[in-house]
């Protein structure tokens, strides 16, 4: 199994696995590979530095990983995601009904037209558009 760093035209970085080489290029050839954030499929290979095992070495350790923003931004989107109830094209309905009390109090998420959400925000309803790439509307592995 080979880890390569790939990147897609946007600028995102992310990891592939692939049985060798070989299935890298030919799945990057069909366009089968998407970068998980935007859903581009064009994607290049970034350079990596093979991962030595020498005895005696010292292990080097860090004080404080790395801060990663595109890691700490789908850790929050899956955590709406989880916490949220996707209501669909029902959104603005539905957030209306949460803020008059005709419906339970909860989290939800869905669609809303920017007039919906001008709407909204004139009646006192806090709403935040978070847009997802349609790779983030499927399962989530």
């Amino acid at each position: 199994m080979k880890v390569i760093d790939l990147r897609c035209q946007s600028g995102h970085g992310f990891e592939g696995w692939f049985a060798s080489d070989e299935d890298f290029l030919d799945q990057n050839g069909r366009q089968q590979i998407a970068c998980p954030l935007c859903a581009d499929t064009l994607i290049v290979r970034l350079p990596s530095a093979p991962r030595l095992n020498l005895s005696g070495a010292r292990e080097v350790t860090l004080a404080a990983p790395p801060v990663d923003p595109q890691a700490q931004w789908m850790k929050a989107v899956r955590h709406v995601l989880a916490h949220t109830e996707d209501v669909g094209t029902r959104f603005a309905t539905e957030a209306r009904r949460i803020h008059y009390g005709e419906a339970e109090e909860r989290g939800i998420r869905g669609q809303a037209t920017p007039a919906e959400r001008e709407a909204l925000r004139d009646e006192g309803i806090e709403v935040m558009p978070l847009p997802l790439p349609d790779v983030l509307k499927e399962p989530l592995q």
